[in-house]
Protein backbone atom coordinates (compact mmCIF):
# COMPACT_ATOMS: atom_id res chain seq x y z
CA UNK A 1 0.00 0.00 0.00
CA UNK A 2 1.43 3.34 -1.26
CA UNK A 3 1.16 6.15 0.79
CA UNK A 4 1.16 10.05 0.32
CA UNK A 5 3.32 11.86 2.94
CA UNK A 6 2.03 15.33 3.92
CA UNK A 7 4.23 17.39 5.77
CA UNK A 8 2.80 20.11 8.58
CA UNK A 9 2.97 23.70 7.36
CA UNK A 10 6.00 24.63 8.97
CA UNK A 11 7.49 21.73 6.98
CA UNK A 12 7.83 23.99 3.38
CA UNK A 13 10.12 26.11 5.75
CA UNK A 14 13.54 26.12 6.15
CA UNK A 15 15.43 24.92 9.22
CA UNK A 16 19.16 26.98 9.53
CA UNK A 17 21.67 24.51 10.78
CA UNK A 18 25.57 24.19 10.76
CA UNK A 19 25.47 27.48 8.51
CA UNK A 20 23.16 25.96 5.61
CA UNK A 21 19.57 26.06 4.54
CA UNK A 22 18.38 22.38 5.82
CA UNK A 23 14.21 21.83 4.93
CA UNK A 24 12.41 20.59 7.57
CA UNK A 25 10.81 18.22 5.15
CA UNK A 26 13.87 15.98 5.89
CA UNK A 27 13.38 16.33 9.58
CA UNK A 28 9.84 15.65 10.37
CA UNK A 29 8.65 15.04 14.10
CA UNK A 30 6.99 12.42 15.02
CA UNK A 31 5.26 11.27 18.38
CA UNK A 32 6.33 8.08 19.98
CA UNK A 33 2.93 6.13 20.66
CA UNK A 34 3.97 4.60 24.20
CA UNK A 35 3.47 8.24 25.47
CA UNK A 36 -0.27 7.28 24.42
CA UNK A 37 -0.55 3.57 26.22
CA UNK A 38 -2.76 4.83 28.55
CA UNK A 39 -5.06 6.89 26.89
CA UNK A 40 -8.20 4.61 26.05
CA UNK A 41 -7.93 2.10 23.13
CA UNK A 42 -5.35 1.85 20.39
CA UNK A 43 -7.73 3.65 18.03
CA UNK A 44 -8.18 6.70 20.36
CA UNK A 45 -4.53 6.58 20.73
CA UNK A 46 -3.92 7.26 17.13
CA UNK A 47 -6.89 9.90 16.43
CA UNK A 48 -5.59 11.82 19.50
CA UNK A 49 -1.86 12.10 17.98
CA UNK A 50 -3.48 13.40 14.74
CA UNK A 51 -6.09 15.71 16.66
CA UNK A 52 -2.41 16.92 18.70
CA UNK A 53 -1.21 18.08 14.85
CA UNK A 54 1.54 15.31 14.40
CA UNK A 55 0.92 13.52 10.82
CA UNK A 56 3.80 11.43 11.68
CA UNK A 57 4.23 8.09 14.33
CA UNK A 58 6.56 5.96 15.93
CA UNK A 59 5.12 2.93 16.86
CA UNK A 60 5.34 0.32 19.58
CA UNK A 61 5.81 -3.01 17.50
CA UNK A 62 2.24 -3.80 16.00
CA UNK A 63 -0.06 -2.51 18.56
CA UNK A 64 -1.65 -6.49 18.34
CA UNK A 65 -3.05 -4.89 15.05
CA UNK A 66 -2.56 -7.12 11.59
CA UNK A 67 -0.62 -4.93 8.73
CA UNK A 68 -4.17 -4.77 7.09
CA UNK A 69 -6.08 -3.06 10.64
CA UNK A 70 -3.37 -0.60 11.14
CA UNK A 71 -3.21 0.24 7.94
CA UNK A 72 -7.02 1.19 7.85
CA UNK A 73 -6.19 3.24 11.37
CA UNK A 74 -3.46 4.88 9.15
CA UNK A 75 -5.85 5.97 6.68
CA UNK A 76 -8.58 7.32 9.25
CA UNK A 77 -6.40 9.05 11.14
CA UNK A 78 -4.04 10.76 8.09
CA UNK A 79 -0.80 9.45 10.17
CA UNK A 80 2.20 7.60 8.50
CA UNK A 81 4.69 5.62 10.51
CA UNK A 82 7.92 6.62 10.17
CA UNK A 83 9.39 4.25 12.97
CA UNK A 84 8.91 1.49 15.35
CA UNK A 85 10.29 0.23 18.61
CA UNK A 86 10.75 -3.65 18.04
CA UNK A 87 12.08 -5.82 21.44
CA UNK A 88 15.44 -7.66 20.79
CA UNK A 89 13.85 -10.89 21.52
CA UNK A 90 11.49 -10.53 18.74
CA UNK A 91 14.41 -9.45 16.19
CA UNK A 92 15.81 -12.48 17.41
CA UNK A 93 13.33 -14.69 16.52
CA UNK A 94 10.54 -13.50 14.33
CA UNK A 95 12.62 -11.62 11.84
CA UNK A 96 10.90 -12.24 8.94
CA UNK A 97 7.36 -11.45 11.10
CA UNK A 98 9.04 -7.53 11.45
CA UNK A 99 10.04 -7.15 7.93
CA UNK A 100 6.96 -8.24 6.56
CA UNK A 101 4.73 -5.93 8.79
CA UNK A 102 6.77 -3.22 8.06
CA UNK A 103 6.76 -3.54 4.61
CA UNK A 104 3.08 -3.69 4.65
CA UNK A 105 3.07 -0.50 6.60
CA UNK A 106 5.31 1.49 4.91
CA UNK A 107 7.83 1.54 7.55
CA UNK A 108 11.47 1.44 6.98
CA UNK A 109 13.07 2.24 10.60
CA UNK A 110 13.20 -0.18 12.98
CA UNK A 111 14.64 0.27 16.79
CA UNK A 112 15.77 -1.71 19.15
CA UNK A 113 14.21 0.36 22.14
CA UNK A 114 15.53 -1.22 25.76
CA UNK A 115 17.29 -4.05 27.20
CA UNK A 116 16.41 -5.09 30.87
CA UNK A 117 18.67 -5.56 33.48
CA UNK A 118 19.29 -9.68 32.57
CA UNK A 119 20.00 -9.12 28.83
CA UNK A 120 22.72 -6.03 29.63
CA UNK A 121 26.45 -6.98 29.20
CA UNK A 122 28.31 -6.76 32.11
CA UNK A 123 31.82 -5.89 29.97
CA UNK A 124 33.19 -4.25 27.31
CA UNK A 125 33.49 -7.35 25.43
CA UNK A 126 29.73 -8.19 25.96
CA UNK A 127 28.64 -4.65 24.85
CA UNK A 128 30.65 -5.30 21.90
CA UNK A 129 29.55 -8.54 21.38
CA UNK A 130 26.31 -7.28 21.22
CA UNK A 131 27.39 -4.52 18.59
CA UNK A 132 27.79 -7.41 16.40
CA UNK A 133 24.81 -9.56 17.30
CA UNK A 134 22.72 -6.29 16.24
CA UNK A 135 24.93 -5.26 12.96
CA UNK A 136 23.97 -9.00 11.68
CA UNK A 137 20.12 -8.20 12.41
CA UNK A 138 20.62 -4.86 10.54
CA UNK A 139 22.21 -6.60 7.42
CA UNK A 140 19.41 -8.69 7.52
CA UNK A 141 16.89 -5.58 7.59
CA UNK A 142 19.17 -3.88 5.49
CA UNK A 143 18.68 -6.49 2.69
CA UNK A 144 15.13 -6.04 2.73
CA UNK A 145 15.15 -2.06 2.67
CA UNK A 146 15.16 -1.57 6.51
CA UNK A 147 17.28 0.23 8.84
CA UNK A 148 18.10 -0.57 12.36
CA UNK A 149 18.97 1.67 14.98
CA UNK A 150 19.78 1.19 19.02
CA UNK A 151 17.89 3.38 21.54
CA UNK A 152 19.70 4.50 24.47
CA UNK A 153 18.40 4.98 28.23
CA UNK A 154 20.83 6.04 30.98
CA UNK A 155 22.59 3.31 31.59
CA UNK A 156 24.63 3.22 28.06
CA UNK A 157 25.94 6.57 29.58
CA UNK A 158 28.44 4.67 32.06
CA UNK A 159 31.81 4.04 31.01
CA UNK A 160 33.77 0.76 30.89
CA UNK A 161 36.88 0.71 30.20
CA UNK A 162 37.34 4.60 30.10
CA UNK A 163 35.14 4.52 26.98
CA UNK A 164 30.91 5.15 27.25
CA UNK A 165 28.90 1.97 26.98
CA UNK A 166 27.14 3.25 24.05
CA UNK A 167 30.49 3.83 22.25
CA UNK A 168 31.31 0.22 22.85
CA UNK A 169 28.39 -1.04 21.06
CA UNK A 170 28.31 1.17 18.34
CA UNK A 171 32.29 0.90 17.33
CA UNK A 172 31.49 -2.75 16.88
CA UNK A 173 28.75 -2.25 14.45
CA UNK A 174 28.64 -1.20 11.17
CA UNK A 175 27.31 2.44 10.69
CA UNK A 176 25.44 0.73 7.41
CA UNK A 177 23.58 -1.72 9.53
CA UNK A 178 23.33 -0.26 13.13
CA UNK A 179 22.52 3.63 13.49
CA UNK A 180 21.65 5.44 17.00
CA UNK A 181 18.40 7.09 18.26
CA UNK A 182 19.78 8.95 20.77
CA UNK A 183 17.68 9.89 23.89
CA UNK A 184 18.73 13.21 24.78
CA UNK A 185 16.72 13.01 28.02
CA UNK A 186 17.99 9.97 29.35
CA UNK A 187 21.53 11.01 27.73
CA UNK A 188 20.67 13.95 30.07
CA UNK A 189 19.91 11.73 33.13
CA UNK A 190 23.17 9.65 32.67
CA UNK A 191 25.47 12.98 33.20
CA UNK A 192 26.50 12.96 29.36
CA UNK A 193 26.04 16.49 27.23
CA UNK A 194 23.34 15.89 24.74
CA UNK A 195 24.56 18.14 22.41
CA UNK A 196 28.25 17.01 22.34
CA UNK A 197 27.58 13.34 22.11
CA UNK A 198 25.32 13.97 19.04
CA UNK A 199 28.32 16.36 17.45
CA UNK A 200 30.58 13.30 18.44
CA UNK A 201 28.67 10.72 15.87
CA UNK A 202 27.42 12.94 13.66
CA UNK A 203 26.11 10.58 10.50
CA UNK A 204 24.90 7.75 13.12
CA UNK A 205 22.10 9.18 14.42
CA UNK A 206 19.27 8.90 12.41
CA UNK A 207 16.72 10.16 14.84
CA UNK A 208 16.27 11.67 18.52
CA UNK A 209 13.92 11.03 21.35
CA UNK A 210 12.81 14.70 21.79
CA UNK A 211 12.33 15.13 24.97
CA UNK A 212 12.98 16.99 28.47
CA UNK A 213 13.77 16.42 31.82
CA UNK A 214 12.79 18.75 35.07
CA UNK A 215 15.32 20.29 37.42
CA UNK A 216 16.68 17.75 40.03
CA UNK A 217 14.18 16.99 42.15
CA UNK A 218 11.53 18.54 40.53
CA UNK A 219 8.22 17.53 38.44
CA UNK A 220 8.26 13.47 40.35
CA UNK A 221 4.54 13.07 39.37
CA UNK A 222 6.08 12.91 35.40
CA UNK A 223 8.87 10.63 36.61
CA UNK A 224 10.87 13.98 36.06
CA UNK A 225 10.37 14.13 32.23
CA UNK A 226 9.03 17.62 31.08
CA UNK A 227 7.53 19.08 27.86
CA UNK A 228 9.74 19.36 25.19
CA UNK A 229 11.66 23.31 25.65
CA UNK A 230 10.29 23.67 29.57
CA UNK A 231 12.94 21.41 31.17
CA UNK A 232 16.74 22.06 31.79
CA UNK A 233 17.72 20.90 28.42
CA UNK A 234 19.32 23.57 26.11
CA UNK A 235 17.18 23.03 23.18
CA UNK A 236 19.82 25.97 21.61
CA UNK A 237 22.66 23.74 21.66
CA UNK A 238 20.79 19.97 21.02
CA UNK A 239 18.79 21.12 17.49
CA UNK A 240 21.79 22.32 16.00
CA UNK A 241 23.87 19.82 16.79
CA UNK A 242 21.25 17.28 15.96
CA UNK A 243 20.87 19.02 12.52
CA UNK A 244 24.46 18.45 12.15
CA UNK A 245 24.59 15.25 12.90
CA UNK A 246 22.19 14.60 10.06
CA UNK A 247 19.20 13.64 12.37
CA UNK A 248 16.24 12.81 9.98
CA UNK A 249 13.05 12.45 12.44
CA UNK A 250 12.85 14.13 16.15
CA UNK A 251 10.39 12.34 18.06
CA UNK A 252 8.12 13.39 20.50
CA UNK A 253 8.13 11.05 23.81
CA UNK A 254 6.90 11.75 27.72
CA UNK A 255 7.13 8.38 29.95
CA UNK A 256 5.06 9.65 32.72
CA UNK A 257 2.69 12.26 31.21
CA UNK A 258 0.17 13.87 33.73
CA UNK A 259 -1.69 15.88 31.09
CA UNK A 260 -1.67 14.45 27.15
CA UNK A 261 -1.77 17.94 26.44
CA UNK A 262 2.43 17.85 26.60
CA UNK A 263 2.77 16.42 23.42
CA UNK A 264 0.61 19.55 21.19
CA UNK A 265 3.18 21.42 23.21
CA UNK A 266 6.14 19.44 22.67
CA UNK A 267 4.91 20.17 18.97
CA UNK A 268 4.69 23.47 18.76
CA UNK A 269 8.06 23.84 20.67
CA UNK A 270 9.98 21.88 17.48
CA UNK A 271 7.76 22.91 14.42
CA UNK A 272 8.69 26.69 16.01
CA UNK A 273 12.32 25.96 16.20
CA UNK A 274 12.56 23.98 13.20
CA UNK A 275 11.26 26.72 10.79
CA UNK A 276 13.18 29.33 12.14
Amino acid sequence: MTRVKMWPIWGICAGLFAGGLVSAQTLPVAVQMYTLRDYGSTEEQFRFAAESGFQNVETVGTHDLSAAEMNALLGETGLEVVSTHVDLNTLRTDLEGVIAFNEAVGNTNIVMPYLGEEDRPQDAAGWAELGAELSGIGSQLGAAGLQLAYHNHDFEMAEIDGKLIIDHLLDAADPEHLMWQADVAWIDRGGQDPAQLLRDHAGRVVSIHAKDNYPEGEGEAEGGFATVGSGRLEWDAVLPAAGEAGVRYYIVEHDSPVDYGTIADSLDFLGGRLSE
